[in-house]
């Protein structure tokens, strides 16, 4: 006779039974009416009392590649016990035609950063909202050394736990001078193995000083692998190097202004 298992207790004083860095990380669904298009990943940034979804760019919009998503889906927990408890929500991409996310250029051109309010009041009053803000980013870009180890939470490939809704997360180390933009570019490197899906996710460190809340600093947001179009495919690994656009840009995108448009935005680097 099988022995019954019994349910989790609850976590102490209301904290929920999953970490809060995996709270804040959301699979994002993109789709062109009801066709399904790709999966990625966000997370949640707070300004005041404004509440915004973070992701790649070419999440949302990737002329390129002839990626023009009109709406996305992102799944919310409700529970902080039985996270098996969510809710989605789907998010439109425009609005009386015009984008409604806001991204960003610099001196080095664009910014692979896409940033969408979500109204708080179409939240369910359950929905657990874990959120970075402008207290979790770095203050000293210099004080970040090569080599730091960091942790980027996402759905790599699509794969999460289908169960309890919840990103999986994979080690990272800063792979370029920190604060130093490579190539003229507002992003920095890191060395991480990455795949598609993972585009959107936060890059962070762990820092009790961010906050009890999110004990993070948030450093960038992963974009893309990049690997050299000389590589002989049989004889050389990939370089298993990311492109993560440092996180101050969030500071500009998420300034009282119009969706649609592209702000300048000093992202801190020199």
């Amino acid at each position: 006779m099988p022995v019954p298992i019994p349910a989790p207790a609850p976590p102490p004083s209301g904290r929920p039974l999953a970490e809060p860095l995996l709270l804040s990380t959301v699979r994002i669904s993109t789709f062109l009416g009801q066709q399904s298009l790709t999966a990625a990943t966000g997370f949640f940034f707070e300004r005041g009392p404004r509440l915004f979804l973070v992701t790649s760019r070419h999440v949302v919009f990737d002329e390129a590649s002839d990626h023009l998503p009109d709406r996305i889906e992102i799944t919310m927990h409700t529970d902080t016990v039985n996270l098996t408890r969510t809710v989605t929500l789907s998010i439109l991409l425009y609005k009386n035609g015009k984008a409604d996310w806001r991204q960003g250029r610099d001196s080095g051109g664009e910014i692979d950063v896409a940033v969408i309010e979500i109204d708080r009041t179409a939240l369910p009053r359950s929905a657990l909202l874990y959120c970075y803000g402008p207290a979790n980013l770095q203050p000293e870009l210099a004080a970040i050394g090569v080599g730091t180890t960091l942790l980027l939470p996402g759905f790599p490939l699509g794969f999460y736990d289908t169960v309890h809704h919840l990103p999986v997360v994979r080690h990272a180390a800063i792979a370029s001078s920190f604060g130093v933009r490579f190539q003229g570019q507002g992003y920095f490197l890191t060395d991480a193995r990455t795949h598609r899906g993972s585009s959107g996710a936060p890059v962070v460190m762990r820092d009790e000083s961010a906050g009890a809340r999110m004990p993070w600093r948030l450093l960038g947001v992963h974009s893309a692998r990049m690997d050299m179009g000389t590589r002989d495919l049989e004889q050389d690994e990939s370089l298993g190097l990311n492109c993560a656009w440092y996180a101050d840009v969030l500071l500009t995108l998420t300034k009282d202004a119009a969706p649609g448009g592209a702000a300048q935005a000093p992202a801190g680097a020199v």
